[in-house]
């Protein structure tokens, strides 16, 4: 293992894959390439790499501020992790699946964009990249989204409300599929149901730090750390080279092939910045629509479920109305994001839900760059779709919790973030629509692999992570 091998080491030399970035698209990437392929690798990373004991010491994913990375027109925060395992650090390990309809919005609902693949040849490396995250996840989900493989570990502990919808709906209420161990491995411990997940306290979740080190233990595998990727020279159909900062020197390396997963916004910057500005590069900055509300129960006590959030209830999920109105998607959560009531006995008896929505690429929402090159943010709001998809699901929040003894039900107001940046890359049929093809090889330059949730060409109600793993892992095994 070279990890964090000097900038002067590695300048002016020739790899057969350089990748730029560290988090779920490119580690995933790696992961299955280097499993095919003996090759010579370089990973630049802009951050540094931050230990598990570094990040508990210190109450942070990273050193690096996300948003002094970014400039914007918009108070809206996008987050991300700058450091070795980039998300991987900071995610809460929720990861269900995209709904099989997700990925065809425009042919079945003449809505958005479809992608250029099916769920169907996604649905194998879904279950490799559960394998490796050691997913637990409850099998009855099968019935909305198919597979051909167990889930790796059990489902964790529903809380009493979620066994009373599971009853009344057992065709659309489900326990979450996570990447917190329910039953400890060798690397991770069982969920504590401590509610900290962004800097898990046992190291239940699947990170970097805990599941892919191992990526760097070849010795023909070497990481520079605090390198800013900032251009790729290109010739012809190919790039030739990239161009990367380190303590504010700028050095150059070779490759055959260059994997770009920085993230959502810096990586359409990287583009940007390479002269390579298409129509799509860029556009369609967006991700999930979110909104809280809390339930009062009468006589049912919650927060008996073994993690942060136990239950998904797709009943507002899929149907005709989405060619008028997004799709959403209700989390049931099991932690006091309210407190507690304050009546005599009844402390525990409220229900906090977080609803989502889908959201539609919008080309006003974009990253461009500033008058120093770098990422700029230009944010417009949410699609009409979105906005109405939620007041939709604020109508028919009720009804869906009939199964429950619900008193009240009390709007705690918008997510300012789902931390789920995605689609300023996006994959399609040709460079007419999109920036990179289903394989996620760029339509002009057959030698970039664009990794990551900066591909997606809709945003499901799910959260995104999985996907971009089981992406990159399909990508990996068709490109090695």
């Amino acid at each position: 293992m070279v990890l964090d091998i000097r900038a002067q080491q590695v300048a002016g030399e020739h790899y057969d894959l350089v990748v730029i970035g560290s988090g779920f698209g490119s580690a995933f990437f790696l992961h299955e390439f280097s499993r095919r392929r003996k090759a010579r690798v370089l990973v630049l990373e802009w951050g540094r790499h931050n230990t598990h004991d570094w990040q508990l010491e210190h109450g942070s994913n990273s050193n690096v501020q996300d948003d002094s990375t970014y400039s914007s027109n918009s108070s809206k925060p996008w987050n991300y992790t700058i450091g070795l395992g980039g998300g991987t650090n900071c995610w809460f390990a929720q990861t269900p699946r995209f709904h099989p309809n997700d990925f065809r919005l425009k042919s079945l609902y003449d809505i958005g964009l479809d992608w250029p693949l099916s769920y169907d040849d996604l649905e194998p490396f879904y279950c490799t990249a559960e394998v490796i995250m050691s997913i637990s996840g409850d099998p009855d989900m099968a019935a909305v989204m198919p597979r051909s493989r167990p889930f790796p570990q059990p489902p964790h502990r529903m809380s009493a409300p979620d066994r009373m919808m599971k009853a009344a709906q057992p065709g659309q209420h489900f326990v979450i599929p996570t990447a917190r161990a329910r039953v400890a491995t060798e690397q991770r411990s069982a969920c504590c149901a401590s509610f900290r997940c962004w800097l898990c306290p046992v190291d239940a979740k699947f990170t970097a730090n805990n599941g892919f080190m191992h990526l760097f233990e070849p010795p023909d595998v070497a990481v520079c750390l605090n390198s800013e990727v900032r251009r790729l020279e290109y010739a012809g159909g190919s790039v030739q080279s990239v161009t990367f900062v380190n303590e504010d020197k700028e050095f150059q390396v070779t490759a055959d092939l260059f994997v770009l997963g920085a993230n959502a916004i810096q990586s359409p910057a990287i583009v940007l910045r390479s002269d390579l500005d298409g129509e799509w590069v860029g556009r369609g900055l967006h991700e999930s629509f979110g909104w809280n509300f809390e339930a009062y129960l009468d006589g049912i006590d919650n927060f008996d479920g073994s993690t942060i959030t136990t239950g998904l209830n797709f009943g507002l999920y899929d149907g005709p109305h989405r060619s008028d109105y997004a799709a959403a998607l209700v989390y049931f959560e099991n932690q006091w994001s309210y407190g507690m009531r304050p009546e005599p006995g009844r402390l525990r008896q409220t229900l906090p839900l977080r609803v989502v929505t889908e959201d539609l690429l919008k080309p006003e929402n974009h990253v461009t760059l500033d008058e120093n090159e770098n990422a700029h943010v230009v944010y417009a709001g949410p699609s009409d779709y979105a906005v109405e998809g939620m007041a939709q699901a604020k109508q028919r929040l009720g009804e869906l919790l009939r199964p429950l003894p619900v008193q009240e039900i009390f709007d705690r107001g918008q997510s300012k973030t789902e931390s789920h940046v995605q689609g300023t890359l996006r994959m399609g049929r040709d460079a007419t629509d999109s920036v990179v093809d289903r394989d996620m090889i760029h339509h002009k330059l057959r030698n970039l692999v664009v990794v990551g949730t900066s591909t997606y060409p809709s945003c499901s109600c799910a959260n995104p992570s999985l996907t971009a793993a089981a992406l990159s892992l399909r990508a990996a095994s068709r490109i090695a």
